[in-house]
């Protein structure tokens, strides 16, 4: 499977300490050249993260090709978003992962299948390869990371 990432569900992975273990998959994981700029922007644990998957070859920095599309994206939403949308086109990404809502409208809206953060975290539950054993202790320690989530979302998405 091709997966595209935008900035925050990368950041929030590696917060959580749950990005490596995301990449452990036999997913091809792409992001595009501008968000790795941003996230090298801050140097902190995240980005040294996303540096060391880069340079391990299991996240792949993309240029984007229809400039056209991303800079028509750009009007809406952020250049990061914009690109990672516009890198999910260009590859016929089977996921991309986006937190931000109208970038996530967006991305439905032009036919990409989109997964948030939690999805991600959801999943890797579900697949056993992570357990989280208190969810008011983990949704606290969403909260803590500066990941806004309303706790009915939060509740329907990790509902058995």
């Amino acid at each position: 499977m091709i997966v595209v990432f935008n900035s925050s569900p990368l950041i929030f992975l590696s917060k959580l300490g749950f990005l490596e273990k995301f990449m452990e998959s036999n997913n091809n994981f792409y992001l595009p050249k501008t968000v790795q700029q941003e996230i090298n922007t801050k140097e902190d644990q995240s980005s040294d993260s996303v540096q060391k998957l880069i340079h391990q070859k299991k996240l792949i920095v993309q240029d984007i090709q229809l400039k056209f599309l991303a800079n028509r994206l750009n009007e809406r939403l952020g250049k990061g978003e914009s690109d990672a949308i516009t890198l999910g086109i260009e590859l016929q990404t089977d996921y991309i992962i986006l937190d931000d809502f109208a970038a996530r409208k967006e991305a439905i809206s032009l036919g990409l299948n989109v997964k948030g953060t939690l999805a991600v975290i959801r999943k890797l539950v579900k697949d056993e390869t992570i357990s989280i054993d208190n969810l008011d202790v983990f949704y606290q320690r969403l909260k803590k990371i500066n990941f806004r989530v309303k706790r009915e979302i939060f509740d329907n998405i990790f509902r058995d």
